[in-house]
């Protein structure tokens, strides 16, 4: 079971990568999955707070619930990390490669990469970002943690869709493509 974990700041396109990446592997034969660390946020959001809007993410609620009021105050630091494992073994019945698409802190890379054989990790970086997040969004340790941290095997700048488009690929036949050849 292979598994890319993407990082990096908000709209900085790993949702667009990973998009990317999925539709590459199933041309390579895989049955790859998305997922999201952050699952178990947006269905409280959805599910409790009546959050509909897909485009706009309620950031600030993301990143109280996520960090202040889980990991803080709960003290339940691994709590999303717990259900993305549980869920990987779940689901591993059905997929062969999985594609996390919204890994925001250095524990979450150090924790997949020291629980999984084979783990992909690829920081995204957007040229020319454009930021919409408020300076406290901005400041908030999702937003922060990855700047010093460079243990990744792919990092990537973020030109355009066609340039994301022509990374997957190239990623995809470096990890996965010499095996089907």
């Amino acid at each position: 079971m292979k598994i890319y974990v993407i990082g990096g700041k908000a709209k900085s396109g790993k949702n667009t990568l990973g998009n990317f990446l999925k539709e590459e592997l199933k041309n390579y034969g895989y049955k790859p999955c998305i997922m999201h660390i952050t699952e178990p946020l947006y269905s409280y959001a959805t599910n409790h707070f009546e959050w509909i809007d897909t485009y706009e993410k309620p950031r600030e609620f993301l990143q109280k619930m996520g960090i202040e009021i889980i990991q803080k105050k709960l003290g339940k630091k691994t709590f999303l990390l717990d259900r993305l494992q549980e869920d990987i073994e779940i689901l591993h019945e059905f997929f062969d490669v999985f594609i996390i698409v919204d890994a925001r802190l250095k524990t979450e890379f150090e924790t997949l990469k020291n629980k999984y054989n084979d783990v992909v990790t690829i920081r995204i970086k957007k040229a020319n970002l454009f930021d919409e997040l408020s300076e406290e969004e901005q400041k908030h340790i999702t937003e922060t943690d990855l700047n010093d941290y460079n243990d990744f095997k792919y990092d990537i700048i973020n030109t355009s869709i066609s340039n994301l488009k022509e990374v997957a690929k190239k990623i995809v036949k470096i990890e996965v493509g010499d095996k089907n050849e």
